[in-house]
């Protein structure tokens, strides 16, 4: 059974605590890791690119010379692709790039990459994660405290704005909740700080 260490926000060691083997202890499956970020990262593409083609660009009804006897090659439309101001071959357009995984698919990579995170022992879990008032000078004495640098993901059990706006003003620090944990975000934080009531929750939903 994997373990870590619990804090206050002093940055005080209040002991250890168990984690879940179902899901902080199992054999990461990099596949699924990389088929969710992927999926994660396609989805939020907006897909608005657009640009014309030779039928939507505007002019090029005139032959732009005669057929013969010039000895250029022949042309009938100077909006074609290889002329200045001619429309684009294959030209993008706007579209979806949205896709979906398998429920499965997506629980194996969630509990792959918070396995990855409890081996490189990365997961700091915080006893009373609060804060009196929005403060971001508190939020980044609190990090320091614990020993926090780099990009970090922060997750409370549920919305505590307190907690919310002090941390958004933080390059690289991230909040979400729980129940909304997602693959790519925890990926691509180098630290993964927990409330201990949102790890009862994480145990609770996805064992």
């Amino acid at each position: 059974m994997p373990t870590t260490k619990v804090y206050n926000m002093s940055g005080q060691s209040l002991g250890d605590v168990t984690l879940s083997d179902n899901i902080f202890g199992i054999e990461p499956n990099i596949s699924a890791i990389h088929a969710s970020v992927k999926n994660h990262l396609a989805n939020k593409r907006q897909g608005t690119q657009s640009a014309l083609t030779r039928a939507e660009v505007r002019g090029g009804g005139a032959k732009p010379y005669r057929q013969k006897g010039t000895g250029r090659a022949r042309q009938g439309s100077t909006r074609v692709p290889h002329y200045t101001h001619g429309g684009v071959a294959f030209a993008p357009k706007p579209r979806s790039y949205r896709y979906s995984l398998n429920k499965k698919l997506r629980r194996l990579a969630l509990k792959s990459a918070l396995s990855m995170k409890a081996k490189e022992d990365k997961v700091i879990v915080i006893d009373g994660l609060a804060l009196q008032e929005i403060k971001t000078k508190e939020f980044r004495k609190f990090l320091d405290a614990v020993g926090v640098n780099g990009k970090a993901l922060v997750v409370t059990p549920e919305l505590n704005e307190n907690i919310v706006l002090s941390a958004r003003n933080l390059k690289g620090v991230k909040t979400t909740f729980a129940k909304l944990l997602n693959t790519y975000d925890i990926v691509d934080a180098k630290t993964f700080i927990i409330d201990k009531a949102a790890l009862d929750v994480i145990e609770e939903v996805y064992a």
